[in-house]
């Protein structure tokens, strides 16, 4: 199985910049992607950003030009790199892996981190 720990959430003001990073341990080379998601109060849980093992990226409309997701496989480390943060922006950011395992695939998230925007 796969673990993943994250840090870097914080208070920022409007037009600030964070960024959080996620450590992966545990069965670590069977990843297939890794991603960011964030959940804001009474919204569900929406996609971020994701990447794959070759460094494929994709971002949800509202971070593109904003967000930028890498990956460290020899750590292996995900981050996310937030600039020009909006009060929007604001939610809880958890990470999220998904794995071989067996046949198939598993999904593993962190416990999340807390980001907050003020206006």
């Amino acid at each position: 199985q796969v673990q993943l720990v994250e840090s870097g959430g914080g208070l920022v003001q409007a037009g600030g910049s964070l960024r959080l990073s996620c450590a992966a341990s545990g069965s670590t080379f069977s990843i297939i992607a890794m991603g960011w998601y964030r959940q804001a109060p009474g919204k569900q849980r929406e996609l971020v950003a994701a990447i794959s093992s070759g460094g494929t990226a994709n971002y949800a409309d509202s971070v593109k030009g904003r967000f930028t997701i890498s990956r460290d496989n020899a750590k292996p480390t995900v981050y996310l790199k937030m600039i020009s943060l909006k009060p929007e922006d604001t939610g809880v950011y958890y990470c999220n892996a998904d794995y071989r395992w067996g046949l198939g695939s598993m999904g593993s998230w962190g416990q999340g981190t807390q980001v907050t925007v003020s206006s």
